[in-house]
């Protein structure tokens, strides 16, 4: 059986994809804020570096990296969705990614939300690494947009990141989930803000229901899967034929 490396376990797709993981007799080590093997705060860069050097200290080889802690666009803090969403992403995969036995997997948890991104400087500044230069211009936005742009950024990276890792025969793909019932999303659901909006944008979903967990973590099962070995490097939708509505003429 094999060994994954999981964070943002303890709720939503992260749980779904610990539970489908540990039903297959695969070991699971969860990073997470409050219920994990490792507790940290990963908007927090230097908790999270100190965190990751003990992972990688703790677990020399695995099969895999499934980066899933995020925070949706009604977080309070614009920057520290930036924080999360991207570095506490990517900062994981660069730390353990040389950890990985070869025939790994990597899968990161991307967004349909991110073609919606409006801010191409926010992305390149996110995708330059300069921690604190992103969150200086994410400060100056709002939720929605540091979110979208969050998982854009996340999105690219995987297609800069893949062909080396699939040179030490390790596929790294990206899901782009659409609107998911979790503990997350019914908090955004249930805001003033954004309630109006979520149920608009509930009832215009082609395949005619939210997203499951389950959903979610299916998909990601599949790419950690042998029957995978060959995707690499691609975004995949899950959001019920949504994107494909919103954008009909784009072909990634």
């Amino acid at each position: 059986m094999g060994k994954y490396i999981l964070s943002g376990g303890a709720t939503g797709i992260g749980a779904a994809i610990k539970t489908r993981l540990r039903a297959q007799q695969h070991e699971v080590i969860v990073i997470d804020l409050n219920k994990g093997d490792y507790c940290v705060d990963l908007g927090d860069p230097a908790a999270r570096r100190d965190t990751l050097s003990q992972v990688k200290a703790d677990h020399s080889e695995f099969d895999g990296l499934i980066t899933c802690a995020g925070v949706a666009s009604q977080f309070p803090d614009p920057g520290k969705i930036l924080r999360i969403n991207y570095f506490g992403s990517i900062d994981m995969i660069e730390a353990l990614a040389g950890n990985i036995c070869a025939g790994g997997r990597v899968v990161a948890i991307s967004s349909n939300s991110a073609p919606m991104s409006t801010r191409p400087d926010l992305i390149e500044t996110l995708l330059s690494g300069d921690e604190n230069a992103a969150v200086a211009i994410g400060d100056t936005t709002n939720g929605h947009e540091c979110y979208a742009s969050s998982k854009s950024a996340v999105a690219r990276y995987v297609r800069r990141k893949a062909p080396e890792l699939a040179a030490r025969q390790i596929s790294f793909n990206a899901v782009a989930p659409g609107y998911v019932e979790t503990p997350m999303t019914q908090a955004v659901q249930e805001s003033e803000e954004y309630g109006e909006l979520i149920k608009a944008f509930l009832d215009s979903i082609p395949i005619g229901r939210p997203g499951q967990a389950e959903d979610v973590a299916n998909l990601v099962l599949f790419l950690l899967s042998p029957e995978a070995a060959y995707v690499a490097g691609s975004t995949l939708f899950i959001d019920g034929a949504h994107d494909a509505l919103m954008r009909p003429d784009a072909t990634l």
